[in-house]
């Protein structure tokens, strides 16, 4: 055992996280890493990491099950949501459940590590002129549906009166920008 502090690093895309994982290590970590949620569970078994950064969106278990998982083995574990498919829904809910912050994709490992020293708002954040776009509405309200039928699938197209199939589709898609 070393006395480097640990990070855990859950992402389902395997490159990203050997690139991710050489970088952390340089940088000072003790790194494992986990391709799902139940690897990772798995992992912190033994011993909770100091540092995390999840992805949000996995096969199996959403990252968010994960942030919830390891606020309850330490609360003092610092964890980074990193995702791809960012939404004001689930950024409140990764922050709700215990986040230290929320990063959209791609963020390299400085990013990362100045999120984990983040422990308070920044009232100087810049504010867009911009409305968001019919698109993105739409994204972020599927979000919050889909949220708040826990990510199930079925009762989110039932609650949006939507087929299943349309909602899936509609998911897989990137998120507007704006």
């Amino acid at each position: 055992m070393t006395d480097l502090p640990t990070m855990l690093l859950v992402d389902d895309d395997e490159v990203f996280t050997q690139v991710l994982a050489r970088a952390m290590t340089k940088r000072g970590f003790r790194v494992e890493i986990a391709h799902n949620v139940q690897d990772a569970i798995l992992i912190t078994t033994d011993e909770a990491p100091e540092f995390a950064v999840v992805d949000l969106r996995m096969p199996g278990d959403s990252g968010l099950s994960l942030v919830k998982h390891l606020k309850q083995i330490d609360d003092q574990t610092r964890i980074v949501v990193l995702t791809g498919y960012a939404s004001i829904a689930t950024a409140v809910e990764a922050v709700k459940l215990g986040a230290t912050h929320y990063l959209a994709k791609p963020a390299d490992a400085d990013q990362i590590l100045a999120a984990f020293d983040r422990t308070e708002g920044d009232p100087d954040a810049p504010v867009s002129d911009t409305a968001l776009s019919v698109n993105r509405l739409e994204w972020e309200h599927i979000q919050r549906v889909l949220q708040e039928n826990d990510g199930n699938i079925s009762a989110t197209a039932r609650s949006l009166n939507m087929h299943r199939r349309t909602l899936q589709r509609k998911l897989n898609k990137r998120p507007a920008k704006k």
